[in-house]
């Protein structure tokens, strides 16, 4: 089952290359990794490119903003199981595409969501804030609730 991860990025050079690592290291496969770039000017590009893998499809050019560069991304995805993955992000470690192909393969679901960790700019070890997810119910949409980007797939 191929994983689709979408990046959005624009001028994030300082950051992009965390995310891109963390990606490339996952244990998992068939991971795509979609990378929207906005047209950065800041040296983001050359950055992809130092860690751009066989994996990546990367398109750079002017968008109307995160929303409408994700929706290129998505559009761009050809997985079975697509995620979000923001430039300035990363995976809590290697496993986390492997254990949610599992939990889609094992439970048979149309998506799923989980935990998020807020960490320091600083010292990305440094935990500052918490989500923790609960179990979906029907309705929480509409009352605002919504799970972060980086946990839903």
């Amino acid at each position: 089952m191929k994983v689709s991860i979408i990046t959005a990025v624009f001028n994030s050079a300082q950051t992009i290359g965390d995310c891109l690592k963390s990606v490339a290291s996952q244990t998992y496969d068939d991971i795509e990794h979609v990378i929207v770039d906005g047209g950065s000017k800041d040296g983001t590009l050359g950055v992809i490119e130092k860690y751009k893998n066989k994996t990546a499809k990367v398109i750079s050019e002017p968008d109307n903003g995160i929303f409408d560069a994700l929706n290129k991304g998505i559009r761009l995805a050809t997985g079975e199981i697509v995620g979000i993955l923001h430039a300035d992000d990363f995976y809590a470690h290697e496993r986390v595409i492997e254990k949610v192909a599992h939990v889609f393969e094992k439970e048979k679901i149309d998506s799923c969501y989980g935990d998020l960790q807020y960490v320091s700019k600083k010292n990305p070890r440094k935990v500052i804030r918490h989500w923790e997810s609960s179990i979906y119910r029907p309705g929480k949409f509409r009352y605002g609730w919504m799970p972060p980007h980086p946990t839903f797939f």
